[in-house]
């Protein structure tokens, strides 16, 4: 903790005796070094293997991908409104209008085509399918395309933790379908260990930052939602300083983030409690 954060310090230098902007550039900056920590690690996922790109290998007959023309070689470019640059975006956005009407905008030879897809259920996989299937191969990168697509990487889960973050208000989830630290170290331990056994260490050492984006890139997220005790309940009541020219009573503050801390650790326990039971069950 700063000096001066979360008390009464006459040091010039402590973190309440700043402006209001250098205090919201403070409190920015840990979560703008999540999502520069994740940037980092797609760059170094990307120029290892390259990007999967959404280039399509073939359609299933009898699907709406098919019955709308398209063919292997498409390249896929947005659905709705959301621009797609990696195929398993088009499996996120799949999931996330889970059994919706898409309208899909795609290239071939480099022309521009656009049609709407009604997805169909399968019944062997127990999912709504527009008909699509990938290739399954990775496209190399050099500098420059691996930077740019280091971007949309973090972008990738940046848009993945937000929806979900949505979805919890749903029917889709809950908060048993949360991961928590017991969850997440099981899940990497076993990731570790099949890359490991089917690949070596090194695509196993690429797993690993695998993980470190996604963690990195919720984490992020998660400490900019505007809830008290996160980074991002302290942006809120800065924003609020900078509009009224004024501050806020620090005492009044804080308790309102530690009602804030409370929760999150009623929330923490929780998760873990899922985590633990799920490990046994």
């Amino acid at each position: 903790m700063m000096e001066g954060e979360d008390s009464d310090s006459a040091d010039d230098r402590a973190f309440n005796n700043k402006s209001v902007w250098a205090r919201i550039s403070v409190v920015f900056a840990g979560p703008l070094f999540n999502f520069i920590m994740a940037f980092i690690f797609s760059f170094i996922i990307i120029m290892s293997i390259g990007y999967d790109e959404a280039k399509l290998s073939d359609v299933l007959e009898g699907y709406s991908a098919d019955e709308a023309g398209m063919q292997a070689g498409d390249v896929i470019v947005k659905m709705d409104n959301y621009n797609i640059h990696f195929y398993k975006e088009i499996s996120l956005y799949s999931t996330i209008h889970y059994g919706e009407s898409v309208e899909v905008t795609y290239l071939r030879d480099g022309e521009k085509k656009t049609t709407t897809l009604v997805p169909v259920f399968d019944e062997e996989s127990q999912r709504y399918l527009y008909g699509f299937v990938g290739t399954g191969q990775y496209t190399k990168a050099n500098v420059g395309t691996a930077l740019v697509n280091s971007v949309y990487e973090v972008k990738y889960w940046i848009y993945s933790t937000v929806e979900s973050i949505k979805l919890l208000f749903t029917e889709r989830f809950g908060v048993k379908d949360l991961s928590g630290p017991v969850g997440i170290v099981q899940n990497i331990g076993e990731t570790y260990d099949e890359s490991v056994s089917n690949d070596g260490y090194f695509y196993a050492f690429l797993n690993m930052l695998n993980w470190g984006i996604l963690l990195s890139a919720n984490l992020g997220v998660m400490n900019l939602l505007p809830l008290p005790a996160l980074d991002g309940g302290r942006l809120v009541f800065l924003l609020i300083e900078v509009i009224r020219r004024k501050k806020i009573d620090p005492e009044k503050e804080g308790y309102v983030h530690f009602v804030g801390i409370i929760l999150l650790f009623v929330l923490m326990f929780i998760v873990m409690f899922n985590d633990i039971k799920n490990i046994f069950v």
